[in-house]
């Protein structure tokens, strides 16, 4: 299998760390976040919202795209 070299600050790197299980390697590491990470699509209509959370989200749009439109 071929390999690539990329930068990651150090930062990062220490985030990987913290992830990385004992005989894991860091492609292991980064192909196991990759893979848990789901689409946008796959939450659409999992949240339950009460009527009032509906309409006061409904509002707080509208309100945004009058202010949008000025």
């Amino acid at each position: 299998m071929s390999t690539k070299t990329i930068s990651i600050t150090e930062d990062v790197y220490n985030m990987l760390l913290l992830e990385k299980g004992e005989n894991e390697s860091f492609s292991d590491v980064v192909s196991r976040l990759v893979k848990r990470r789901s689409k946008l699509s796959d939450s659409f209509g999992k949240w339950e919202m009460t009527d009032e959370q509906i309409q006061k989200s409904k509002s707080e749009l509208h309100n945004m795209w009058q202010e949008w439109q000025l």
